[in-house]
C-alpha cells in the first residue's frame, strides 16, 4: 500500500526499506514503518509510524492471549492453529514475488522472440531469455565484445530419471486400477517398488486447454506406489539378477481400490453396476470431477511418476541433502542464479537448460536439437557474426554432476582420481565408457584455463572421473557442445547414489559449484 496506493515510496526504495528493514536489529515490520515515517516525516514521523505499529499489536496480541487461554482446548480452535500456517506461508510467497520481480530484477530478462519481432537491436548488458516449448531455457546477458570473440556458456540439463505414464494407462485387475508405466533414464527398477510417488504432468485437450497435474507434494494429497512381492514368497525372486527383479512392465503404480457402485447412490447405482470395471470407472470419476478429464486424454498427457516429498538435510551434521533429482538440477539451479547475478559482462554469457540428456539428448529440446544453432544464430545475426566464429572463440562449462566415492562400493571405485563428497566442485576430462568412447575429452589447455580460473576466485575444486576401467561409464551434453567446435569441460557437484530415487549431495560442493559457475561467467 505504501508504493502502490498512497505513494509514499518509489519501488526503488522500498528495496531500500527491506534491505535496511533486514540488517538493523529489531522486528522488520517496526524497522521498516521507522524507515518510512522518517522518509516522509523526518524524526516525528519515524516515532508516529512507529507507535502506530507497535501499540495496535500490543492490545491484539493481549486480547488474542486471553482468549486463547480460555478456548484452547476447543476442536474450533485447534483447527485453526493447524491451518494457520499454510495460509500464512501462502500470503508471505505471494507478497514476496510481487516484490521480488520488479525490485530485485527492475531490469529483467526480456523474451528475445519478442523483440526481434519489434526488429529491436540488443545493446550490451540487456537480458534476453527464449523457451524451447516450455521443457529447455535459453539465458543470455549480452557482453560489450562483439559475438565473434565468443561467449561464456553454461549447459545443464533438468530432466531427471523417472517413470512416464504411457499413453493408455489406466486399467483394472482383481478389483484394483493401475497406471501403466515406461522408465524414462537409466535407472535400477528394483529401487523404485514400495515408494511413496506423485504425479506430474500436463494434460493437453483437444481444444488446446492445458490441465496442470501435481498430485502427491501436498501432505493432505494422496500419493502412489508400486508394490512389491512379499519376502515370504520370494524364493524365485530372488534368484534373479539385479536387472530382473522387478521388470520394467512391472512398475505399474495402484491408484484406487474402490469399485463405483460404492461411490454412487440413488437412481445411478443400478446404472453403474452394469458397468465393468468398476474400479477403474471410479477412478476415472474423479479425474473428471476434479480434473474435467476424460480417459481419452491421457493420449495427449505427459505426467511424470516421481518420487514424492521434499528434499531434506540429511546426516547428524545436517551436512548434507537427500532428495530426488540432484542429477542435474543441483547444477542446473547454480547456473541459473550466477546467470541471474550477473551485470555488465565484457564477454556475451549464456545459460542454457535442457531436456532429454537422460535419454541421450535427443528430441527438439535435447541439446542435441537445432535449437540451439536457432537461438545463437538469432544473436549473431543481429551483430552480422558468423555462428561459427562465435563457436569456435566460446568457453562452455557442461554443468552435470559426477559419481562421488562410495566407501560401501569401493571395489568398483579409483581412490585417487574419483570425486568425494566436500572436496568442492568436481572437473571431469571426459566421461564415455571403455576406452574413452563417447567422450569430448577436454585438452589440457582447456583444463589449465579453468583451473586458473577457481585459483584465482578462490574455489575448492578437484579433478574426477567415473569409477574404475570397464567397470561402466557415462555420458553428458558435453559431448554435443564440443561437437558444434566449442572447448568444452564438465564440471559439477559429485553425487552418491546417482540415478536412484533419492540421491545425496554435500552442501560445500553444491557452494562450490555455484562459486564456480559465477567465477566463469565473470572470466575473460
Amino acid at each position: 500500500q505504501a508504493i502502490e496506493r498512497y505513494g509514499w515510496l518509489s519501488q526503488a526504495d522500498f528495496s531500500d526499506l527491506v534491505t535496511i528493514a533486514e540488517m538493523t536489529p529489531g522486528p522488520i515490520a517496526v524497522n521498516a514503518a521507522t524507515f518510512v515515517g522518517n522518509l516522509t516525516a523526518g524524526i516525528p514521523g519515524a516515532v508516529c509510524a512507529t507507535v502506530g505499529v507497535i501499540l495496535p499489536s500490543c492490545i491484539f496480541v493481549t486480547v488474542l492471549a486471553w482468549l486463547y487461554m480460555k478456548y484452547r482446548n476447543m476442536k474450533l480452535m485447534q483447527g485453526i492453529l493447524k491451518y494457520l500456517r499454510p495460509a500464512v506461508v501462502a500470503m508471505i510467497f505471494t507478497a514476496g514475488l510481487k516484490i521480488l520481480l520488479p525490485a530485485v530484477f527492475p531490469n529483467g530478462f526480456k523474451d528475445l522472440s519478442k523483440l526481434i519481432a519489434a526488429k529491436k537491436s540488443l545493446k550490451a548488458g540487456d537480458k534476453v531469455y527464449l523457451s524451447n516449448r516450455g521443457k529447455g531455457l535459453a539465458m543470455f546477458v549480452i557482453g560489450k565484445e562483439p559475438m565473434e570473440n565468443g561467449m561464456n556458456i553454461l549447459g545443464a540439463h533438468i530432466d531427471s530419471p523417472r517413470m512416464d505414464l504411457k499413453q493408455n494407462p489406466l486399467y483394472e485387475d482383481t478389483e484394483m486400477a493401475l497406471l501403466d508405466t515406461h522408465y524414462y533414464g537409466g535407472i535400477k527398477k528394483y529401487q523404485w517398488v514400495t515408494l511413496p510417488l506423485a504425479l506430474h504432468g500436463v494434460i493437453v485437450k483437444t481444444d488446446g486447454t492445458k490441465i496442470t497435474v501435481n498430485i502427491g507434494e501436498d501432505p493432505e494429497d494422496p500419493v502412489f506406489g508400486v508394490s512389491d512381492l512379499l519376502i515370504h514368497l520370494s524364493a524365485t525372486q530372488m534368484e534373479k539378477k539385479g536387472n530382473k527383479i522387478v521388470e520394467g512392465e512391472a512398475l505399474d503404480i495402484l491408484v484406487g481400490s474402490i469399485p463405483l457402485d460404492k461411490a454412487v447412490s440413488g437412481k445411478d447405482k443400478k446404472e453403474e453396476k452394469e458397468k465393468k470395471d468398476l474400479v477403474k470407472q471410479n477412478v476415472l470419476a474423479i479425474l473428471k470431477k476434479k480434473y474435467k478429464m476424460e480417459e481419452e486424454d491421457f493420449l495427449s498427457a505427459e505426467i511424470e511418476v516421481v518420487p514424492a516429498g521434499a528434499a531434506r538435510n540429511y546426516g547428524f551434521d545436517e551436512s548434507m541433502i537427500m532428495g530426488y533429482g540432484h542429477d542435474d538440477r543441483v547444477c542446473a539451479y547454480p547456473s541459473f542464479m550466477a546467470m541471474l547475478e550477473v551485470k555488465a559482462p565484457k564477454r556475451t554469457l549464456a545459460c542454457l537448460l535442457v531436456d532429454k540428456e537422460e535419454i541421450g539428448s535427443v528430441g527438439v529440446t535435447g541439446m542435441q536439437s537445432d535449437a540451439f544453432e536457432w537461438f545463437i544464430g538469432d544473436l549473431c545475426k543481429g551483430q552480422g557474426v558468423d555462428i561459427r566464429d562465435c563457436f569456435a572463440n566460446s568457453f562452455c562449462v557442461s554443468a552435470d554432476v559426477t559419481a562421488a566415492f562410495d566407501p560401501n562400493f569401493a571395489e568398483e571405485y579409483e581412490v585417487r582420481n574419483d570425486s568425494k563428497i566436500n572436496h568442492g566442485v568436481a572437473f571431469c576430462k571426459y566421461t564415455g565408457h571403455g576406452g574413452k568412447s563417447g567422450a569430448s575429452d577436454a585438452s589440457a589447455e582447456v583444463v589449465g584455463k579453468l583451473r586458473r580460473i577457481m585459483n584465482d576466485n578462490g574455489v575448492i575444486w578437484q579433478m574426477t572421473q567415473m569409477g574404475k576401467n570397464d567397470h561402466g561409464g557415462g555420458g553428458t551434453v558435453a559431448l554435443y557442445m564440443a561437437n558444434r567446435n566449442i572447448d568444452t569441460i564438465d564440471a559439477g557437484v559429485p553425487v552418491l547414489s546417482m540415478h536412484a530415487p533419492y540421491e545425496t549431495v554435500a552442501k560445500l560442493d553444491c557452494y562450490m559449484t555455484y562459486k564456480c559457475m559465477k567465477a566463469v561467467f565473470e572470466s575473460e
